[in-house]
């Protein structure tokens, strides 16, 4: 008998990371993206002036305005787990493209700063208003104030059920890490057809 060709088709999970403007999205998906990423961004110009909040991100000079995307591949059973990751865009002017770049997605990952955690509030009700699961990651910067878990978690008013981690989006070890925290929780929430858990790692 021939093998079942269905055991070698890859499972495909829509993963989103969203966050304020600036966190570093992009440079998170970047990272760990084995294909090169699809980037829609643009430069800052004077228009953003007095709307865009550049704390902690002077030196930023680019925006996204849509979306940036890619994809990283997990061994999985005898599947292999295909994650698409969409970011989203961080200002305020861009949330109505929220909806549709979240549409099918089974998990969320809320990017923050610890220097402007506030920006990071309505990524937060806008997942747990439409029930989608999510986690928190913390990206680190070298100037930032290091605070511990119960001080963010107190702040950012996180249930115990939400996981709170930390990272650094330039490294990819990092990055995947956060990712396999997040397709780990939506598994323990959901039940989702994932049954063989954990990941291995990227291929």
């Amino acid at each position: 008998m021939g093998s079942d060709d269905s055991e070698t088709i890859p499972i495909p999970v829509k993963l989103v990371i969203a966050g304020g403007f600036g966190v570093g999205k992009t440079t998170f998906i970047g990272s760990c993206s084995e294909i090169r990423p699809v980037r829609t961004e643009e430069l800052l110009t004077t228009a953003s002036v007095g709307t865009d909040d550049l704390t902690g991100v002077r030196a930023k000079t680019t925006t996204t305005v849509a979306a940036d995307f890619g994809r990283i591949t997990f061994p999985y059973s005898n599947h292999g787990l295909v994650v698409y990751l969409f970011g989203t865009p961080g200002q305020r002017r861009f949330w109505p493209l929220w909806t549709e770049l979240t549409r099918g997605a089974i998990g969320a990952v809320v990017l923050a700063d610890v220097r402007k955690l506030d920006d990071c509030f309505d990524a937060l009700t806008f997942f747990e208003t439409r029930d989608i699961p999510f986690i928190v990651a913390i990206n680190v910067f070298n100037d930032a104030h290091t605070y511990d878990n119960q001080e963010l978690r107190a702040a950012l008013a996180l249930p115990p059920q939400v996981p709170l981690l930390f990272c650094d989006a330039r490294h990819q070890r990092s990055v995947v890490d956060v990712l396999i925290g997040l397709v780990e929780h939506v598994h323990a929430r959901t039940r989702h057809t994932l049954s063989t858990l954990p990941l291995g790692e990227p291929r």
